[in-house]
Formats: structure tokens, C-alpha cells, sequence
């Protein structure tokens, strides 16, 4: 839901890039994000960050709501409970302008209930509905530029919402975060060495953080992929099964990454992986891993070839594996 409501003002957006976006506000009031955000700095203490007190039944609604967000999806469970105590319910009835296009950005919400319709442009052109889920209005805060588009209830509703700095300091803050660990991570990746600094940026931040306790099974052979994994810390076995049981065919460290063979294929997934000790990773799915690592597929294909090299030296022959591909 969440990716599809970006593709619908992404199209707006593009559409009204052929007039510059400072002639089209030029005669508004400066906005109040002429403000800059910069989380490289950010020392802000955490005793003043906002605190909205919520019952547990009311806190169960609302991580029930933000669950599915993708905006969310990057964020520690520290930063998780920040975000739950920084949002406040709002009490919607049908007709009410939650927000207006052209205006400044207050707030983001996600919805916990009620009917919502999106309009942009003069005409006020319907152009989405969301019914009793997904979140909105990330985009003006994000990007430090006026309202997108408008959104109006259709029905009685239930908000969470979120004020514009909170959101900015932990979002941001969280993204600059995440970029900075998964950049240096990814530089020691050899396969990654063909990309340019922007694409591996790109890259860390499409990168999902996972964590896996000792014994737990990652990935099982057989099964569809979803994506592929680079491991930032702790150990990974990689194992085939055979008639006899299981067969350890390699072992991983920080740096590696595993699961990528399925993506080039399209085939299942060829072997488990199992965390041997208490493992991170970081998690790339299969969308952003067509979109972001086109320039490594030949490198990946190659290594398809050095994977069944390995194979036949463990079994002996060729005739005793299964086809990986």
C-alpha cells in the first residue's frame, strides 16, 4: 500500500517538475521548511523528545497500525518505542481536511480506521483512496516542500499522528544511521566493488536490518526468494540436503552474503542457511535487488559457475547434486 501511494504522488510530482518548484511557490509565504535538519550534528538530548502517554490498549492499536509501514521498517526496536511514544491519536469525522495541498507540513499520520480520499492538482483530481489503512503525508516532511496533494475523510475515522520535527529526527537521524553502518559494510563486500558510491548508497538504504539466534534457519532449500543477505555480524553455515541428511558446503563470516543465486536464476532456493551463533544481517528483497545491483549480475553469474566447482570437489561428482539452478 505504502509503495503504491508513492508512486501515485511520485507521478505528480514528476509531472510538475517541468516548472521549477521555486517559481510555483515563489508567491507563498516562506515555508517552515526553509528549516534544515542536519543528523550528522543531531546532539539533541533525549530527555526533550515528545512523549504522548497511551493506555495499552491504545498502545496495542497503534503498533497494530504502524506495523506494515515501510517507513518504519529500518528502525530498532529503541527507536520503534520512540516513534509508539511520539504519537498522538486524532479523532477524525467525514469531510474534515486532514491536510491541504500547498500547505506547510505539520504532521504525518497513519490510520487506524476511516475512509480517506487523496486529490491533487487545480481540479482536485481523485487519484486514491485508502480504506482503513496505510499512513500519508511523509512526503512534505521528507522532503522539506509544501503539501503534494490533499487528503479528505470520507467517512468517521481514527489518526496517529506525529509533528514534523519528531518525525524528521527520527527518521532521518535513523536513515543517516543505517547508511553510514551499511555503507562501510558493503565496502567490504568484493562483489559491490563495481558499483559507484550513489548505487551503494542506494543500496544501504534498501538494506532491511534482520537478527537470527544461534540455530535459527534463514533461508530453507526448496523454497521461492524473496532476497538475498549480507551478514554483519556473527557466523553462517550454508548446507545442502542430500539422501544422507543435510551437508555443510560453506561457512560464512561478516562481509559475506548468501541467497543471491536464487534472484539470478529465478529458480529455489539451492541450499539452507543457518545462523551457527547469534547473527545479524541485512536483508536486501527481491524488487530492490533487480532495481539496485543490475551492474553486479555478471559478477553473480560468474559465480554461479565457481559454486558448482565447489560442489563437485565436497561430492565428487557432478551426477551426486542436485541441480542448484
Amino acid at each position: 500500500m505504502e509503495r503504491r501511494n508513492r508512486k501515485f504522488f511520485g507521478r505528480f510530482l514528476r509531472k510538475k517538475s517541468r516548472e521549477p518548484l521555486v517559481n510555483r511557490y515563489a508567491s507563498r509565504r516562506k515555508s517552515v521548511f526553509a528549516e534544515t535538519y542536519d543528523p550528522e550534528n543531531d546532539d539533541e538530548d533525549e530527555g526533550a523528545r515528545a512523549i504522548f502517554p497511551k493506555t495499552d490498549e491504545q498502545r496495542a492499536r497503534l503498533c497494530d497500525s504502524v506495523k506494515n509501514i515501510l517507513l518504519f521498517r529500518s528502525l530498532d526496536k529503541e527507536q520503534m518505542n520512540e516513534v509508539l511514544d511520539a504519537m498522538f491519536e486524532k479523532i477524525v469525522q467525514a469531510k474534515d481536511y486532514i491536510i491541504k495541498q500547498g500547505d506547510d507540513g505539520d504532521n504525518f499520520y497513519v490510520i487506524e480506521s476511516g475512509i480517506y480520499n487523496a486529490y491533487v492538482g487545480e481540479d482536485q483530481k481523485h487519484i486514491h483512496t485508502y480504506d482503513n489503512r496505510g499512513s500519508f503525508g511523509e512526503l512534505a516532511l521528507l522532503y522539506n516542500m509544501p503539501r503534494a496533494a490533499t487528503i479528505q475523510a470520507e467517512t468517521d475515522g481514527k489518526l496517529w499522528a506525529m509533528d514534523r520535527q519528531t518525525f524528521r529526527r527520527i527518521l532521518l537521524k535513523s536513515a543517516f544511521r543505517k547508511r553510514k553502518m551499511y555503507e562501510a559494510l558493503l565496502d567490504a563486500v568484493p562483489m559491490l566493488k563495481t558499483l559507484q558510491n550513489y548505487e551503494r548508497m542506494n543500496l544501504a538504504d534498501a538494506l532491511i536490518p534482520q537478527t537470527y539466534a544461534k540455530g535459527d534457519r534463514i533461508i530453507k532449500q526448496g523454497d521461492a526468494a524473496d532476497g538475498m543477505y549480507f551478514i554483519e555480524d556473527g557466523k553462517v553455515s550454508i548446507r545442502i540436503q542430500q539422501d544422507a541428511g543435510e551437508v555443510e558446503i560453506s561457512n560464512l563470516e561478516k562481509g559475506g552474503y548468501f541467497g543471491e543465486l536464487a534472484l539470478v536464476t529465478h529458480r529455489p532456493r539451492a541450499a539452507s542457511a543457518y545462523a551457527v551463533d547469534n547473527v545479524k544481517v541485512a536483508f536486501l528483497d527481491v524488487d530492490a535487488f533487480e532495481r539496485l545491483l543490475g551492474p553486479c549480475m555478471n559478477i553473480m553469474k560468474r559465480n554461479i559457475g565457481d559454486y558448482e566447482t565447489q560442489l563437485v570437489k565436497i561430492f565428487g561428482s557432478k551426477n551426486n547434486i542436485t541441480d542448484i539452478r
